[in-house]
C-alpha cells in the first residue's frame, strides 16, 4: 500500500497518509514569544492546514495527543482548544505535562484523524 508523504524533511514529514489515515507530527508555535493561549491557537491553525491539505479536517480526527510544558496551562490550552473542537465530533484524547525539545513552547498537539 502507499504511503504518501507531505513536507518530509530530513528529520521528520509534517504529515503521513496511508490506508485512508493521516498523521500529523507534532505541531509547535513557531510564535513562542506568545502565551499558553496564543501557542494553543497557532498549533490548532497548523492542523487545521495540514489537515485540508490532506483531504481532511477537524471533524474527522480520530485521536488527539497534547503535550503542555506546565500542566498549570491546562485551562489556558483547553480555553483555546474548546472553541475549535469540532462541536459533536470531540476525539479521544490524552494531555500530559512534558519536557518539549523547545524550551520556549508551551505546547505541542499530535493529531490523527481520517480522510474525507
Amino acid at each position: 500500500m502507499e504511503i504518501k508523504r507531505l513536507h518530509p524533511g530530513k528529520r521528520l514529514s509534517e504529515t503521513a497518509i496511508h490506508n485512508g489515515t493521516v498523521y500529523l507530527a507534532g505541531q509547535v508555535a513557531d510564535d513562542t514569544t506568545q502565551d499558553i493561549v496564543g501557542q494553543t491557537r497557532e498549533v490548532l491553525a497548523h492542523v487545521d492546514r495540514l489537515l485540508l491539505e490532506a483531504g481532511s479536517d477537524k471533524s474527522a480526527i480520530l485521536m488527539v495527543q497534547i503535550f503542555v510544558k506546565n500542566i498549570d496551562d491546562f485551562a489556558g490550552m483547553n480555553s483555546v482548544y474548546d472553541e475549535w473542537v469540532a462541536e459533536g465530533n470531540a476525539p479521544p484524547r490524552a494531555t500530559v505535562e512534558a519536557t518539549l525539545a523547545n524550551p520556549a513552547g508551551l505546547v505541542e498537539i499530535v493529531v490523527t484523524a481520517a480522510q474525507r
